[in-house]
């Protein structure tokens, strides 16, 4: 049993949110060496390292496996924006349980199963933080009434704008979550008007609130000030106590790398033996010896299987589905294998007919991880 005390540099859990246009997604872009999950597609007039838009859950979920398989990529992993990416999970439920929305699950259980879906979600960025990796998450704002249990009235409220349905549910996970609540808006202030009792609304300052308020909720666990400038040197400082810990270890590898190497330097002894002249080798040579498996890869691949199935998409096939057939490299033949060997539709029926009868938005896309194993097992016969 350990036990240890003091504070841990570590990665950090961040949501960002405010009203449309604050600038949510230009802070996120300063954070260190950003990676953007752009499920709203609202970064393509910005210069940063982005992922494909993942246009369904599973899409989703095996980008956040790619990253955590791949932790060099990046130092942060904004996910932009995380409304929508909820409303990727609920079309995910409703597809897997044959439904047309949240609410035709009966009792509240579709609320309960996006809740549960989102806390698997949060789960696997929790595992990308323990790997060293940040974690954004950005999301608009909304207003609602809100009534304190032991007063009576009620007052306006920014939220974080989750499903409408469903926010009661998600937006408390995300929150909880957080090791850093951001809420950005505009400063406003209200000037009282000459001869009238009416007051105008001045102000186009931007800031962000890290701490709780009954007009927005925020929080910080680093001790910031209430209100700060929406910049991100104002929150560097605490991305920066990481650093240090990385620089440390590597001064001290490098140090430790340079002793021994000290201790094993010789003086390198000349025996006297000349050295035999050097052939030139041809250009085919030269292309063998550094190419010469894939060559013979290529030569041993039947015709068929050196074309590109994916170079256009049929109109048959939805984009979700086709996203994760190339993201897998499945194909079209790959998924009649499997949906054949399950007797589903007879050998030979054209894919076109799969999506006619509901097939592949229903069945193939949610069920998509089992097809994949199943797949495997078909192969390995």
């Amino acid at each position: 049993m350990k036990i240890t005390k003091g504070k841990r540099a570590r990665a950090q859990k961040v949501v960002i949110y405010g009203t449309e246009g604050i600038g949510k997604s230009s802070l996120a872009s300063q954070f260190p060496e950003p990676l953007f999950i752009d499920t709203e597609g609202s970064t393509d007039n910005m210069d940063v390292a982005r992922l494909d838009k993942p246009t369904s859950w599973i899409m989703l979920n095996n980008q956040i496996a790619f990253i955590k398989a791949n932790p060099t990529v990046c130092k942060t992993l904004v996910i932009d924006t995380i409304d929508w990416a909820e409303s990727l999970c609920v079309d995910n439920l409703c597809a897997m349980h044959g439904k047309k929305g949240i609410e035709d699950f009966g009792y509240g259980n579709g609320y309960v199963y996006a809740k549960e879906e989102m806390g698997r979600f949060l789960n696997k960025l929790q595992d990308l933080i323990e790997i060293g990796i940040n974690v954004v998450l950005t999301a608009h704002a909304q207003i609602r009434k809100f009534e304190l249990p032991d007063e009576m009235g009620s007052y306006d409220k920014y939220e974080l704008k989750l499903g409408k349905k469903t926010s009661s549910q998600t937006a408390p996970l995300v929150k909880e979550w957080a090791d850093l609540l951001l809420f950005c808006n505009y400063k406003t202030y209200l000037i009282s008007q000459e001869k009238s009792t009416k007051k105008k609304a001045q102000g186009n300052q931007r800031v962000m609130y890290t701490e709780h308020n009954p007009a927005w909720d925020a929080k910080n666990r680093h001790g910031l000030p209430s209100e700060l400038p929406l910049d991100y040197n104002s929150i560097a400082h605490i991305f920066k106590t990481e650093e240090k810990e990385e620089v440390k270890k590597t001064v001290q590898t490098e140090f430790k790398d340079e002793k021994k190497e000290q201790l094993q330097f010789e003086q390198p002894k000349y025996n006297g033996d000349l050295e035999a002249p050097r052939i030139e080798k041809t250009q085919e040579e030269k292309i063998m010896d550094n190419f010469g498996d894939i060559v013979k890869e290529v030569e041993n691949t039947p015709v068929e299987e050196l074309v590109d199935p994916f170079i256009a998409k049929p109109d048959y096939i939805p984009q979700p589905l086709w996203d994760l057939m190339q993201q897998d490299n499945i194909t079209e033949d790959d998924i009649k294998l499997v949906t054949e060997s399950k007797g589903y539709f007879p050998k030979g029926t054209p894919m076109s007919v799969y999506n006619e009868q509901g097939y592949l938005t229903g069945y193939i896309i949610p069920k998509w991880e089992g097809l994949k194993q199943l797949l495997k097992q078909l192969k390995q016969q």
